[in-house]
């Protein structure tokens, strides 16, 4: 579709609880043609309040979208509803102020076993930590066609229905780097009772270690055989390696 319908609404932190599980029920039963992520930030104009984000984008058709996103732009009511017709290109800058040029960053990512209020309660704590009003945190949901696949028929194998973890410190002075660093490695800790053993490999860091058989869980074993045809010298090795030595199971 040239033209989705898409945007965000936005609830006061007041709101979390109940806008949780609305996310978490509204995303489950959703169409594949919609897409809905959540995030908690911090108000430009007052740092220390916090507000949940629900960001949408239906690429179907127009009259379906409408129908499909009503439930969204009525829960609550949202204090804000950015949601509109635009072109699908347009869509994918709309958080581009939000990641200025020059600010410094340091992610945490994990996938969740559920939308637990334990694990809402400990974002909500996090956020009332937060050193930086340019940091957050994200849901990602892998739900519909995403979880249809086989686990084994590509690369990606975390096909299970779930929602993914997004910890984002983000600063611009150098001399805050310390303790931004410190509040993403603290929450993500806080968070590991909440976790499953899984990990999407675009959301790792350097120092997250290789975590091969998080990222690729079943299919780790193939990937090493293919590695070891396509790059038995190891030359991409910049990244969360599949090494071509490995020990593999006969």
């Amino acid at each position: 579709m040239a033209t989705i319908l898409g945007g965000a609404v936005v609830h006061p932190v007041s709101r979390a609880h109940e806008a949780f599980r609305f996310y978490h029920d509204f995303t489950q039963a959703a169409p594949d043609e919609l897409t809905v992520y959540m995030s908690l930030f911090a108000s430009p104009d007052a740092p220390e309040e916090a507000f949940m984000a629900m960001a949408a984008c239906h690429c179907g058709d127009p009259a379906r979208a409408e129908v499909d996103l009503k439930p969204l732009r009525q829960f609550g009511p949202p204090v804000t509803d950015l949601i509109g017709p635009m072109p699908y290109p347009l869509m994918n800058t709309l958080n581009d102020s939000g990641y200025p040029r020059g600010a410094l960053n340091y992610w945490k990512s994990a996938f969740l076993t559920e939308l637990s209020d334990t694990a809402l309660d400990i974002m909500l704590d996090a956020m009332r930590r937060c050193p930086s009003p340019m940091g957050g945190l994200g849901i990602v949901p892998y739900l519909g066609a995403v979880a249809r696949v086989d686990p084994t028929a590509t690369a990606f194998a975390h096909r299970a229905p779930g929602y993914s973890l997004l910890i984002v410190a983000q600063w611009m002075d150098q001399r805050e780097s310390e303790q931004n660093i410190a509040w993403a490695k603290e929450t993500f800790d806080n968070l590991r009772p909440c976790m499953a053993d899984r990990s999407y490999v675009n959301n790792l860091i350097a120092e997250d270690g290789q975590k091969v058989h998080e990222v690729w869980g079943a299919n780790y074993q193939r990937l090493v055989e293919v590695k070891r045809r396509y790059d038995p010298g190891n030359v991409f090795r910049l990244n969360h390696n599949i090494d071509p030595l490995a020990q593999i199971a006969s």
